[in-house]
């Protein structure tokens, strides 16, 4: 299992909207190859700023499966102009 982690940093005043289009936007994820699970958490010492992590079964699922689909455009046109600057996106495998 691979770990998807972005920092989401959303354009001031925009927040509520975010919220209101990821709820939209989770549908299309779950639907998603090698999607295990998600959560989205929202910052309590800054007010824009959010933390998405994505459990995938591999990191293809995630970098070619869902990025290189026809949803993820979908995903993209819901999400993208929310944010400011735009998130990097890393992946972690427990070592445990």
């Amino acid at each position: 299992m691979i770990l998807e982690q972005a920092v989401l940093y959303i354009k001031e005043g925009e927040s509520e909207a975010f919220e209101q289009a990821f709820a939209k936007a989770q549908e299309i994820i779950c639907a998603a190859k090698g999607y295990i699970k998600h959560d989205m958490l929202k910052c309590q010492e800054e007010e824009n700023k959010y933390l998405l992590l994505v459990t995938w079964e591999t990191i293809e699922d995630h970098e070619i499966g869902f990025r290189t689909s026809e949803a993820y455009q979908q995903w993209k046109k819901l999400l993208h102009h929310f944010y400011n600057p735009f998130p990097i996106v890393e992946h972690y495998i427990s070592v445990l």
